[in-house]
């Protein structure tokens, strides 16, 4: 096969992308980062520490269901409430001055909108907490509509979200592309049967992303772009 007909290969093959669905911590913001280190002074303040079993097993999830994971681990007897308030503090805390954009994000977004597709956010996290985050980066703007912990009744790795998603924007989830980082999120949007490019950053490369249909160091990939720049 010449060069010329594995191109034209590749791109009879290529997914016919109608929208796109992008995941938010670890995703769009960096906010896995901000929470390893909040996570671990909570930990410290109890005598406990962080592990890789216990941040895995809280990744992607909406934060009852997080914090549910992190006391089945450690056997801490404290309310998921004042775990979620004092998490909060923390977060806060130390996103005053290290919360950023991942790498690339700007750039995936310029590509969707200059194609003029419909995009969304679905995050496990609650609403109070995803709107001022993509305010304070002027993005929450750019979308059509955002999902959060809310708006489902089941968490991810559930596909519900995806489902939702994939209604509101009126397109049959194999059309809709869905930016994932996380393992638990990367099964929820395989089971809606959606397509899935999955970027694991540090925190969450530890996962089994073998559902995705590309899997991706960053949203610099040059892959990514050619997929999302030609229909």
């Amino acid at each position: 096969m010449t060069t010329m007909e594995s191109m034209l290969e590749s791109i009879n093959h290529r997914p016919q992308i109608r929208a796109v669905v992008f995941d938010m911590d670890g995703l769009m913001l960096n906010t896995e980062d901000v929470f390893e280190l909040a996570g671990r002074q909570l930990l410290e303040r109890r005598g406990l520490e962080m592990t890789d079993v216990i941040r895995h097993s809280m990744l992607g999830r909406r934060p009852v269901d997080a914090f549910n994971a992190l006391k089945s681990h450690t056997g801490m007897t404290d309310r998921i409430e004042d775990l979620m308030y004092e998490t909060r503090e923390l977060f806060e805390a130390i996103a005053e001055n290290s919360l950023a954009t991942m790498p690339g994000l700007l750039d995936v977004l310029e590509l969707i909108e200059s194609r003029d597709l419909p995009r969304a956010v679905a995050t496990s996290s609650p609403r109070a907490y995803m709107t001022p985050l993509l305010e304070r980066f002027e993005l929450l703007h750019r979308f059509h509509f955002t999902l959060t912990a809310e708006d489902v009744t089941h968490g991810k790795p559930h596909p519900e979200i995806y489902q939702m998603a994939a209604s509101r924007l009126n397109v049959s989830p194999v059309e809709m592309l869905v930016l994932e980082d996380s393992e638990t999120g990367t099964r929820a949007a395989h089971a809606a049967g959606a397509y899935i490019v999955s970027v694991p950053n540090r925190h969450t490369a530890i996962g089994d992303f073998s559902m995705s249909r590309l899997k991706i160091d960053s949203l610099l990939d040059q892959r990514l772009h050619d997929l999302l720049r030609f229909p």
